[in-house]
């Protein structure tokens, strides 16, 4: 029992300043009777609220306080993930409650604190939301609730045993906004381009009626002069291409941006890419790969196409090792017999780390096409437009500079081997590597 009320019971800031209030009057009771007699009364009327607060709290009704919290089986990496918070206050008296919800470890949050006042009988539902920055198990442990009468001087604490845990995945809900956007013709919301199409590389598809817009080079003449209204032919994108997304596990995409690593960017941006190719009724496959071929999933088109890849890529970690191009080329060759779109996740720093793989990458491009997605240095940025205003700011800015510039001399040299790239920063990645798909298929590449 002792146990128990030194868990379950606490005093609040009014309970301290009152008896502060008692012990100050009796201590001056030495210089006037009256401070004295005041203050044995106080002591006594204190010692009586609290024994009336202590059972107004502790008496046992069928349920004094009820308390559920409600998640998603699954979040979302690098999303908003909402939390839900339900509370019913079942005493005969209003109280006013202090949660604490201890969240799991992986977000390091220790000032967690909701308040509420909640009337007899009510029942007030409240809610949070969680933004993780890496994928696997997240353990939530209880809900401390804390409990304070209109007196105000003690308050008790309920814990409601709500141990549960949650897989976050990655960013699926990126993807259905991408999703979303794409089948509502809305994707230049969110910055991706319209790609001017060159010629018709496309399958013929139907013929309709000219709408106001549509290229004079459409027209079907035949069927104008049988409809004796102008008919147009409608084109749509060749489809059942295979577009692989390739992920590199090595250690340079372990480098962390905004909380997140820039494997978990390329992660998402697979994932929503992927959608989009299926939308555009291409198919989507998946490698990962460091010094050896971690994962392969052959490029498919149906159902079940995205939970293979979601599941695939829910493990992925880097090792610290560093990427063997090699090992990738031989996987490619011996599981890719389509001519196939290869978007290849990665990161250089130096250039002469780029030359290094640039004789296999050349070798890839030779049957594939491959685009290179790599990842400018937001932090060189800054230091590269900030002011130098002494020496050593001067050699600082110079350095910056010369990487910033050998990152834009690798797009070049990718150029030159026929091979395209992507340098983008990791806020902008989806967007840039969507982009570069579809301006890729508009001009009849894949």
């Amino acid at each position: 029992m002792r146990f128990r009320i030194r868990n379950h019971v606490y005093f609040t800031p009014l309970f301290y300043y009152a008896l502060g209030a008692i012990v100050f009057s009796l201590a001056m009771g030495q210089f006037g009777e009256m401070f004295f007699q005041f203050g044995l009364i106080a002591l006594g009327l204190f010692i009586l609220l609290i024994v009336i607060e202590a059972l107004l709290l502790f008496v046992k009704h069928k349920s004094n306080f009820e308390a559920q919290r409600i998640t998603d089986e699954r979040f979302s990496n690098g999303d908003e993930n909402l939390v839900k918070l339900t509370f019913t206050n079942n005493f005969p008296f209003p109280v006013t409650i202090n949660v604490i919800d201890e969240l799991p470890l992986q977000f390091q949050k220790r000032d967690f604190n909701i308040r509420a006042y909640l009337k007899v009988g009510e029942t007030k539902n409240m809610s949070y939301h969680l933004r993780p920055t890496e994928r696997g198990e997240y353990w939530f442990g209880a809900l401390n609730v804390f409990i304070k009468s209109p007196l105000r001087l003690v308050e008790r604490r309920i814990q409601f045993n709500l141990k549960q845990y949650v897989k976050v995945y990655p960013a699926f809900k990126e993807m259905r906004q991408f999703e979303m956007m794409a089948i509502s013709n809305r994707l230049t919301e969110v910055g991706i381009k319209k790609i001017r199409r060159i010629g018709h590389q496309m399958e013929f598809d139907q013929i309709r009626e000219y709408t106001k817009g549509d290229d004079y080079r459409t027209i079907n003449w035949k069927a104008t002069a049988r409809r004796s209204s102008l008919m147009v032919n409608q084109y749509q994108d060749e489809k059942s291409q295979q577009v692989i997304s390739i992920i590199d596990l090595g250690r340079t995409m372990k480098m962390p941006f905004e909380g997140m690593t820039l494997l978990d960017y390329a992660i998402n941006a697979s994932l929503v890419l992927s959608k989009i190719a299926m939308l555009k009724q291409d198919k989507a496959g998946l490698i990962t790969f460091n010094n050896k071929v971690r994962t392969v999933v052959p490029p498919q088109r149906n159902s079940k196409q995205m939970q293979v890849i979601m599941e695939a890529l829910y493990n992925q970690t880097t090792r610290f090792e560093e990427q063997s191009i090699q090992a990738l080329y031989t996987s490619i060759r011996r599981n890719i017999h389509q001519r196939s779109l290869l978007v290849i996740y990665t990161n250089y720093e130096s250039l002469s780390a780029a030359k290094r793989q640039l004789p296999m990458l050349q070798k890839l491009a030779n049957d594939h096409m491959v685009v290179i997605v790599f990842f400018e240095n937001t932090e060189l940025k800054q230091l590269t437009d900030a002011k130098a205003s002494d020496m050593e700011g001067i050699y600082v800015k110079t350095i910056a500079e010369k990487f910033a510039y050998d990152k834009k001399r690798i797009v070049l040299e990718l150029e030159r081997y026929g091979i395209h790239s992507v340098l983008t920063a990791p806020e902008n990645l989806t967007v840039e590597t969507i982009n570069k798909y579809l301006e890729l298929k508009a001009r009849g590449y894949i």
